[in-house]
């Protein structure tokens, strides 16, 4: 009975406290506010997406539902400096159609056409289940750019890569930059791809790396 009683008091101190009195004055008012809230935060929770502002960056978690339910557009940059001249650099990069022979992922690799200097290779990359076939644009400036555009492909709403070089003070060392920049189709792709893009493009550059040094060997100074 003291147990009760005593609940039966706190109940009874609870109603008579200053905001109970107000939302018993004005229950309607009250109800306003309450719905107001709930009404601001809803909308607050909603990202504005502009075209001109920059997305935010999916997280590492798997397929997050944080993240902004729309593809995303990715990119990669580094620069190496590289016991090879840009000649012989040059000759890796632009020699398309040994790509399947050292570059991680690309099962087969060939140039389809060949107009004013330019050319069009066909490559099949991927590891089961996601195999895709796509063909790019490549343009190049001599032992300087090598620049692939993707024209045609049914996983990527865009796939661009481009390789400068350039030479170093020291003898038969060059400077490598690499860049990259693709987008998927598909939201699922795109956050796979999010959880090892970094590791995979690295991989990507250090199968050219390692291609020079078979096909040339140790030819610089060391760096």
């Amino acid at each position: 009975m003291a147990n009760r009683a005593t609940l039966l008091r706190t109940l009874l101190e609870m109603t008579e406290g200053p905001g109970c009195d107000a939302i018993r004055r004005s229950p309607h008012r009250a109800a306003s506010r309450s719905l107001n809230v709930v009404m601001a935060t809803r909308r607050a929770s909603v990202p504005l997406l502009s075209p001109w502002a920059p997305q935010p960056v999916l997280g590492r978690g798997f397929i997050s539902m944080a993240a902004p339910l729309l593809p995303r557009r990715m990119e990669y940059s580094e620069s190496r400096t590289l016991r090879y001249s840009p000649e012989q650099v040059y000759r890796i990069v632009v020699d398309v159609e040994r790509y399947q022979h050292f570059v991680p992922w690309c099962k087969r690799s060939k140039v389809i056409k060949r107009t004013n200097g330019d050319m069009w290779a066909q490559l099949q990359i991927g590891f089961p289940p996601i195999v895709e076939h796509y063909v790019s644009e490549v343009t190049f400036i001599p032992n300087h750019q090598v620049k692939a555009v993707c024209t045609d492909a049914s996983l990527f709403r865009y796939l661009e890569t481009l390789w400068r070089f350039s030479s170093c003070s020291k003898e038969n060392s060059c400077s490598v930059e690499f860049y990259v920049s693709f987008e998927f189709k598909s939201l699922l792709h795109s956050q796979l791809a999010a959880l090892f893009f970094d590791e995979v493009v690295k991989k990507m550059v250090d199968a050219f790396e390692s291609r020079a040094t078979q096909l040339y060997g140790t030819t610089g100074p060391g760096i």
